[in-house]
């Protein structure tokens, strides 16, 4: 028994700007997938200059409670 003849695909069916729009879609996908490794980069230096930022004003808030101290009660 002989195989059904196959249907031509006629280059009218296809969406000439289907590549250019694949392309555009892709180009986009990795600029938003860039600017959100850069956004993440960037909030994770905010977090630990914040976190130096509290604790050296915790030490030096310290030190100077300690020298009021020593020099309150003589110690």
């Amino acid at each position: 028994m002989a195989l059904p003849e196959r249907k031509q695909v006629e280059e009218e069916l296809l969406d000439p700007t289907a590549i250019h729009r694949n392309y555009r879609r892709q180009r986009i996908k990795r600029r938003a997938r860039e600017e959100r490794a850069r956004e993440r980069n960037l909030a994770r230096l905010r977090f630990w200059l914040a976190l130096t930022a509290v604790v050296a004003t915790s030490i030096g808030l310290a030190i100077v409670i300690w020298n009021q101290i020593q020099s309150l009660f003589g110690l």
